[in-house]
């Protein structure tokens, strides 16, 4: 399972921007896919995830800012950000849960994405 992060970049505080996450390989279904994120000197936190059905939750202190979504039959899922803030800064990682084949098998799989950065200035 490979995850393709795009979208990242530097944008001014209170801007927006909208990152992808393809997924691709011998994929049977994706469970959970969402995004988590990484400043320097912390450790990785959830921002958003979707769940095959459609469920989302997301991290406090994003809330009423970011809105994650997901298109099923491209295998993707969306994190638009909007209202960023400086604290936002981070590089983000996508992160999908998925039934994918291993040899003659399909077996219950966790990928990361190479992971991209989001630089917000004040």
């Amino acid at each position: 399972v490979q995850l393709q992060a795009s979208g990242g970049g530097l944008v001014q505080a209170g801007g927006s921007l909208r990152l992808s996450c393809a997924a691709s390989g011998s994929i049977f279904s994706i469970n959970n896919i969402g995004w988590y994120r990484q400043a320097p000197g912390k450790q990785r936190e959830l921002v958003a995830r979707v769940t095959s059905g459609g469920s989302t939750n997301y991290g406090d202190s994003v809330k009423g800012r970011f809105t994650i979504s997901r298109d099923n039959a491209k295998n993707t899922v969306y994190l638009l950000m909007s209202s960023l803030k400086p604290e936002d800064t981070a590089v983000y990682y996508c992160r999908a849960d998925t039934l994918a084949l291993h040899g003659d098998n399909w077996v219950a799989t966790g990928a990361w994405g190479q992971g991209t950065q989001v630089t917000v200035s004040s």
